[in-house]
């Protein structure tokens, strides 16, 4: 009988499961391709590996083969037995795209030129396309725009000389398991509130360490720390307004007053929209966005209008 062993090129070579090295021990013979990455593994755990670049015709006369397809290989010959020796993990095909930009940045001369500077405006860019394909309701173009996102993310990492996409993993890791110690630690909550409530306050204190101050002895530290100016408009003031109201801030402070001369400040006027937004359980930015696609579909109808044949 023909059994074809199944790898992923995604898992490190003898990470194999334990009925495929049992497979591999019991055989009488073993075949796999001359550049097959297991080679090394087996030739440790002492099998011996006779090269074949194809599975034997007819299941080789009878006699039990197993034949190690090369990785990634989903097509098994009719008649042969499949066993799955290697298999992804959820996320393992991140390690595609670390392995494709790393060959780009090497080989292609547009990627290698590329600074985090010159890449800077797609890291506003690409959110917003990504944002744009959600409000539309394609998922399968919004999954594209995701994947733009995380290039960014990616290619970043790689042109960065003082921290790696291991680096990188490794920080948004620890800081989730940090904030979240209802789920890996003992802390219990109640509800999603108080889980919000933990994480700014564990924010807080991870502001106040970073600063070099300790949390009962501190300083200042503001809950705006950390607020980036450099998002949209509407968007920063919603967030500002967010973080002073966890804060306890008093609710008055968000009504800004107009210009020296009492006359309406156009500011001040939106950032009390803002207020009315969020009052309303709104989010302003996205508001606008929905009022300026309603407004682009009246304009393209008013267009369409102007262009048909008169009616005779």
């Amino acid at each position: 009988m023909l059994t074809v062993l199944l790898t992923s090129p995604r898992v490190a070579p003898g990470l194999l499961t334990w009925q495929a090295w049992t497979e591999l021990r019991a055989a009488p013979r073993v075949l796999a391709p001359a550049d097959h990455p297991q080679l090394a593994a087996l030739s440790e755990a002492g099998i011996t590996v006779e090269t074949a670049d194809a599975p034997p015709p007819g299941g080789d006369s009878g006699s039990d083969v197993v034949w190690l397809a090369p990785p990634g290989l989903a097509e098994v010959p009719p008649g042969a037995r499949a066993i799955l020796g290697s298999a992804d993990v959820p996320g393992a095909h991140l390690i595609d795209l670390v392995v494709t930009m790393e060959r780009l940045r090497a080989e292609c001369p547009w990627d290698a030129r590329q600074t985090h500077a010159s890449l800077a405006p797609h890291l506003l860019e690409e959110p917003y396309e990504a944002l744009e394909a959600l409000e539309s309701g394609d998922m399968a173009a919004f999954g594209e725009e995701l994947g733009d996102v995380l290039l960014q993310v990616v290619f970043h990492a790689r042109i960065a000389e003082s921290f790696t996409i291991d680096d990188v993993a490794d920080t948004i890791v620890e800081k989730l398991v940090r904030r979240h110690p209802h789920v890996f630690a003992d802390v219990k909550v109640a509800d999603a509130d108080e889980v919000k409530r933990n994480w700014d306050e564990i924010k807080k204190q991870e502001r106040a360490e970073r600063a070099g101050v300790k949390v009962p002895e501190e300083a200042f530290a503001s809950a705006l720390d950390g607020v980036p100016f450099g998002q949209p408009a509407l968007a920063l003031a919603a967030q500002l307004q967010r973080r002073a109201a966890r804060a306890g801030a008093p609710a008055d402070l968000a009504a800004l007053p107009g210009d020296a001369d009492g006359d309406t400040d156009l500011g001040a006027e939106l950032f009390r929209l803002v207020t009315t937004a969020r009052d309303a359980g709104l989010d302003p930015e996205l508001e606008l966005r929905a009022a300026a696609r309603r407004y682009r579909d009246r304009v393209r109808a008013w267009e369409r209008s102007r262009s048909a044949p008169p009616v005779r």
